[in-house]
Formats: structure tokens, sequence, C-alpha cells
């Protein structure tokens, strides 16, 4: 006689649907992408990107970006634009580390973290991820750190500024943001 398991019961958990944001600069998303250099070397790029305007407002090139490099560079994202008020990322060091816990917090910033393992719940950066990989890094040999900012810096204004995406109307992400950008203040340093 062969013996059934019993299956485990799982118990249910409502989910919170991520709110789907009406003006720029209510929420970010942010994520690491691991690149591959020539030599065999990995750099590591810090995607950040409007929810809303579709933006990609920083991609931080750099070897290891521990958290307090993290908050440096939305230090400087928010002396050009201001900040969120949420910021969507994944569960990792960085993301979860002391340095970007305390700053939020004195920020009055929310970060939102996804449940390990479903990236589908920052899906606005996954995309980006996608395109960021498909159109950039597997397109270029990365022959030093130098170059590869180069090519990222200017990937990411060909993609702000030439590329049109269909969620927004085929605009470009900054043409998009432009049309916000007298009715949300939030875009103008204060």
């Amino acid at each position: 006689m062969v013996r059934r398991r019993k299956r485990k019961r799982i118990a249910g958990i409502e989910r919170e649907l991520k709110a789907s944001t009406t003006a720029a600069n209510q929420s970010w998303s942010m994520d690491f992408v691991s690149v591959g250099m020539v030599d065999g070397r990995r750099i590591r790029c810090l995607n950040i990107v409007d929810d809303f305007t579709k933006q990609c407002l920083v991609i931080k090139v750099d070897t290891p970006l521990p958290g307090q490099q993290v908050v440096q560079v939305l230090e400087r994202s928010a002396e050009s634009r201001g900040l969120p008020d949420s910021i969507t990322v994944d569960n990792g060091p960085e993301f979860a580390g002391k340095a970007l816990d305390e700053w939020a917090l004195s920020q009055g910033l929310k970060l939102n973290f996804i449940e390990p393992g479903k990236p589908q719940q920052n899906a606005y950066i996954e995309s980006f991820n996608g395109k960021f990989r498909d159109e950039c890094s597997n397109e270029h040999w990365f022959v030093s750190m130098d170059y590869a900012r180069k090519m990222i810096e200017a990937w990411c204004q060909e993609y702000n500024s030439e590329r049109p995406h269909s969620s927004i109307g085929y605009l470009t992400p900054d043409q998009f943001a432009a049309e916000f950008l007298t009715a949300d203040s939030k875009l103008v340093p204060q």
C-alpha cells in the first residue's frame, strides 16, 4: 500500500497591488544590473527609473556599489529633481542595509520592498533592465570602465530623448515628462 502525503495548506495572503502613479516623481524604481567587461571583470549598474514618465533618471556605473554610494546617487538626483514619495526596490544588501534605510527615514521617503523571488512586483525597472541589456550591454564590448560609462551614458540619453514608448502614447520619456512639467511642481527643485 502506498502512503499518500497530505498537501500542505498555504494560508491565503491578501495581495497589495502597487498603486499606479498619476504624476512624475511620485514613485521611482531602482535595481542593479551586472555587466561583463572584455577582461572578465564585472561592473554593476544602478538603474533608477521614474515609474510615471519612464525616464531613466540615473545609471551609475561602478565596480562595488555599496549602500552609501546608493545614497549619494539619490542625493544628487534630489538636487536636480527632488525626491519621490516612494522607491520600489528588491531585497538586495545595498537596498536593505542600514545606510539607505537611515537616509530614507531622515528624508521621509518610503522604501517599497518587493517579495523575494518576485521581480514582477518591480515591473517598471525589470522592463527597463531588459531593454538596457538588449540594446546596450549586450551590444558593446566594454574594454574599460571609462568606455563603459561613456557608452552607457550615451544609451541613456538616447533612451530618454529619442526612443518612443507605447505605454506613454509613443512619446519619448522626455517629451512625456515635458507635458507634465508645469502640472507637477515636484519636478522643479525647491
